[in-house]
Order: C-alpha cells, then structure tokens, then sequence
C-alpha cells in the first residue's frame, strides 16, 4: 500500500484589510496637510498603499511621518478651535454692517434684482447679473429665486438653488454684494 504523496503546505500571503489601508492613507493626508510631504510624494505614496501587499509594506510609507504626541495633538486642536473663532467673530462683525434690504410692498409681480436696469432693485455692481433673482411672496411667505446667476445668490452664507423662503434678519447676497432682509 502506497502512501498518498507529500505536498508541501501554502500559506497563502496576509491579506491587508480596507481598514489598515484607510489608516494609512489618513496617516499620510495628514502629513500632506501638515508639509510633511509634497503633493507629488503623497500622490505616490498612496498609490503604493492601495496596492501594497505586506504590512510592512504600509508601514515602510509612514515611517518617516512619525506619531504625533499627545501634547502636539492637544495644541494643534486648540489653534484649530481659536482659529474658528475668529473666522466666526469675522462673519458675526460683518453681518451687523450689511445694509438693509426692505421688503417690497406685495403686488401681482415679483421684484426683479440685478444690473439691467428694468430691474425692480438694480444693483451696479460687476458680480451681479443682469437678471440676478426675484422676491415674491406666496401665500404670506417671501420666497427668493435664482435667475440662473453666474455669481449665484445666497441666503444665510447657503448657495440658492430653485426658490427658497426668506424671512426679516436674513442675510440674502446677490453675486459680491449682501443685505440684511428688514421688514417695514
């Protein structure tokens, strides 16, 4: 009787999980946002992650970015949180000195907004089309409508698209310029 032959055994190489790619990846955007790496260097060094094969592989692309400490953490979260409150200090100044913008009297037709100056509200000014938007008011609400606008129009910093409800203390902007909506 004959023994059945040896094979020999294969073990079949680790895969690497999507989740230790992710790390690395974020690992090395960090380090981009930091100046740690050029664009060009983090470009390659992700391609190399994404088809790395090996741990090790993955931990040869971090190696020189160095773990950050707790402390460079902690100071880094703070500038981050002083910076936003400046930028909200910023947009909290400039909101109080926006000129008002009266609501129309209600009438059939909408108040037309923009350079041409058929306009109901014309406003000379380079970022502002020649029809910008409209204010109506339907059924008791004011509503604020782009007219396809090359610089858009926003209410409250959001970019309009399609008509959207405006109500007195809203920031409306048509191309570079912004009001306060006032009721009389």
């Amino acid at each position: 009787m004959t023994s059945p032959p040896e094979f020999p055994t294969y073990s079949a190489p680790v895969r690497l999980s999507d989740a230790e790619r992710d790390r690395v990846v974020g690992v090395l955007r960090e380090g981009a946002a930091q100046g740690k790496l050029s664009h060009d260097t983090f470009l390659r060094r992700m391609e190399l992650a994404l088809v790395a094969h090996r741990p090790e592989d993955l931990k040869a692309l971090t190696a020189d970015l160095g773990a950050e400490g707790r402390l460079s953490h902690r100071v880094v979260g703070a500038v981050s949180g002083v910076s936003a409150f400046f930028v909200r200090l910023r947009r909290a100044w400039h909101t109080e000195k926006l000129p008002p913008l009266l609501f129309p009297e209600p009438g059939p037709y909408p108040l037309r907004i923009g350079r041409d100056p058929g306009n109901g509200l014309r406003l000379s000014h380079e970022s502002v089309s020649r029809s910008h938007a409209e204010l109506i008011l339907n059924n008791s609400v004011w509503l604020l409508r782009d007219l396809g606008s090359t610089n858009g129009t926003t209410v409250n910093g959001r970019r309009v698209t399609g008509a959207v409800p405006v109500r007195d203390g809203d920031m409306v902007g048509f191309g570079h310029m912004c009001f306060r909506l006032t009721a009389r």
